[in-house]
């Protein structure tokens, strides 16, 4: 294993448009010099940014760092719709866009705030009677898609020089942000389609922090970049246990839970982490240890 790594944590990676998110996975089993590595969630080919790598161990705790909220860049083109939502599809549809002004996109903008029920793209790794929707989609099947439920936190106008506008989202894990895109068009009714799109952050974690795929490959210190378990599970509760609960959490046994504990808790021994567990009744149940030594 590298001399650069030692034990169990989270990668951040920043992720450049063109390559898939399992070549950054790739790219990190072979500097990082092992096969344990996945990723939280995959990044659009045709995106940049942040992509969460866990290391070791750690992948074990992808369900835990999952639902967090993720923050974006997105450069939107209006007045033309295309087949995928974005720059890869067929345009198939252009409207004028002389009668819209800088004025009526800031308040549509603002006004996608909020809970909706959105539609995923046809072009989307949704399942279809077990099979993708985009491979549906490619064979010109007419794909139906069931609204999902998603959260806009934040959609903030950075840019405005029609017909291109650069909006900061902040959303709900599971959000399309072409479908963003598609959305905010029909609601001016000029259509529009995601043209550029970069991942900022993924819950407490910043692109800023993130590694560039080709220093990490020209063996570049890790620094901010690789970040250990027990902090990348800062947003759990935390419990320090002493050698004895240790021995018995590790063993399989439950152990007596504090009053301020509650669902899934981060175990700690001497500062690294030793378990994930979840409270059940007066007690701590551990769901995943990982034994010091």
């Amino acid at each position: 294993m590298s001399s650069r790594l030692s034990g169990d944590g989270i990668l951040l990676v920043d992720k450049p448009a063109g390559p898939t998110s399992h070549d950054m996975v790739s790219l990190a089993r072979r500097v990082l010099g092992t096969r344990k590595v996945g990723h939280t969630g995959t990044l659009d080919p045709f995106a940049s940014g942040l992509l969460i790598l866990c290391v070791n161990r750690a992948t074990r705790l992808a369900e835990y760092l999952q639902g967090h909220a993720k923050a974006y860049e997105a450069t939107i083109r209006l007045g033309q719709v295309t087949t995928t939502l974005d720059t890869e599809g067929e345009v198939v549809e252009e409207r004028p866009l002389t009668a819209l002004s800088s004025e009526e996109v800031l308040a549509a903008v603002g006004g996608m705030v909020g809970a909706h029920e959105q539609r995923p793209p046809v072009f989307s790794a949704k399942k279809v009677k077990g099979e993708r929707a985009y491979e549906r989609a490619r064979r010109g099947e007419i794909v139906e898609l069931s609204p999902v439920p998603v959260q806009v936190h934040e959609a903030r106008v950075l840019e405005c020089e029609l017909p291109f506008l650069r909006v900061a989202f902040r959303v709900s894990t599971g959000t399309y942000i072409r479908a963003l895109a598609r959305d905010l068009g029909e609601g001016l009714s000029v259509g529009g389609h995601l043209v550029e799109l970069r991942r900022t952050g993924i819950g407490p974690f910043s692109v800023e922090r993130a590694l560039d795929p080709v220093a990490l490959e020209a063996g570049a210190a890790l620094g901010p970049a690789w970040i250990p378990a027990l902090e990348a599970l800062d947003h759990l509760p935390r419990l320090d246990v002493d050698p004895v609960l240790a021995r018995r959490l590790v063993s399989g046994q439950s152990i007596p839970v504090q009053e301020n504990e509650t669902g899934d808790v981060a175990v700690a021994l001497d500062g690294v982490l030793l378990a994930v567990a979840q409270r059940q009744g007066e007690v701590l149940k551990p769901r995943k240890v990982f034994p010091h030594g």
